[in-house]
């Protein structure tokens, strides 16, 4: 009987599956583009936001979602709530995936805020910057990785969908590229985008898209 010998290195078990992460940014709200909410409660979607929000789901037709989260926010809580009625998943809120808190900042008009010298430290070296009275931008990373990466190995191989703010999702997108934290505003991340990033343990993330916002998403759980 002719025997193989096996080869070295090579495993007889299957491949892993990979985790899939989508980063939704909230929809649209009143005041999007002129002021920095941070926070504070009572932000809803506007019609524009809710309608984003429609568009999410229906991008979602086909891929097997295995759990849905959300930043408490009312915003992304808002913006999670048609893809829960679609798929017929419940949303689990999670301080993770909160905004970034701003502080002393939180409300502030973003053209008066550009005046400040402290805006081009926010833009252009936020690894050194903390808001007054809030959290730095190191910490938010930290803080939204930490939650995502905690969430993919609770669903390990299946598919994530979470809701959440521009500059988490930003950051989060930046660190799986392996993008230094300063660099982090050169990604654009608008309302209503979705970013996909998959997870195997032991590998590096691999990006699959950011800030898309048209064609469907069925194809990810094929990659």
């Amino acid at each position: 009987m002719l025997m193989t010998a096996a080869m070295p290195g090579l495993s007889a078990e299957p491949p892993q599956q990979a985790t899939l992460l989508l980063l939704v940014r909230h929809g649209e709200t009143p005041t999007t583009g002129m002021l920095l909410p941070g926070r504070a409660p009572g932000l809803h979607l506007s019609d524009r936001g809710r309608a984003q929000a429609e568009r999410v789901s229906e991008r979602l037709t086909g891929l097997p979602v295995d759990a849905l989260y959300s930043s408490p926010l009312e915003r992304a809580c808002e913006t999670a709530e048609p893809t829960a009625a679609r798929i017929g998943l419940d949303v689990k809120l999670d301080d993770g995936l909160l905004e970034c808190d701003f502080g002393e900042w939180t409300g502030a008009a973003i053209a008066e805020l550009a005046a400040l010298p402290e805006w081009q430290t926010v833009q252009h070296s936020p690894s050194t910057f903390r808001f007054p009275n809030g959290e730095s931008f190191t910490e938010m990373q930290a803080r939204t990785v930490g939650a995502i990466e905690a969430l993919c190995a609770a669903h390990a191989g299946g598919v994530v969908v979470c809701f959440s703010h521009a500059d988490p999702i930003k950051a989060a997108v930046a660190h799986a590229l392996g993008m230094p934290l300063d660099l982090f505003q050169r990604i654009v991340i608008s309302p209503g985008s979705v970013s996909a990033i998959s997870f195997v343990e032991g590998q590096d993330p691999a990006v699959h898209m950011v800030n898309s916002t048209s064609q469907p998403l069925s194809g990810l759980r094929a990659q």
